[in-house]
């Protein structure tokens, strides 16, 4: 299974301009006690909204490496469509600041996140990965 699988998402709505939206379907699944939505998904849908608004800008050569996250939450998430919006704040040639949020079908939002992503070489990151490095 691959990660977008895991995490639900449905589509890329927006990828350009330092900004990306993705929706996500929230499954039952996916939820703990009284079908709250478990906040490792929520993280998760914010992070992978923000990395997609580094690489609508670095372009596919670049891979965004989470320095930091932190995720502050709302209001619960329930099974349904959600929606994650990634925005760049500030980018350097090797680092970005980026924020992010996720909404329900209604607009109204339920999380809101930042992060401090490195921006790494792929080909160093994919050899990093095999061992190579």
């Amino acid at each position: 299974m691959q990660l977008h699988e895991t995490l639900g998402q449905q589509r890329v709505v927006e990828m350009a301009n330092g900004r990306a939206v993705i929706e996500y379907e929230a499954g039952a699944h996916m939820c703990h006690s009284g079908g709250v939505v478990q906040g490792g998904f929520i993280c998760g849908w914010i992070d992978a909204a923000m990395a997609h608004a580094v690489m609508s800008e670095t372009g596919e050569d670049v891979t965004p490496m989470s320095l930091e996250l932190k995720v502050s939450f709302f209001a619960p998430a329930g099974p349904g469509p959600v929606f994650a919006e990634g925005w760049i704040e500030r980018r350097g040639r090797s680092t970005a600041f980026v924020e992010g949020q996720l909404k329900n079908a209604a607009g109204e939002v339920l999380a809101k996140g930042t992060s401090t992503i490195r921006l790494m070489e792929r080909k160093k990151v994919e050899a990093r990965a095999r061992g190579e490095g």
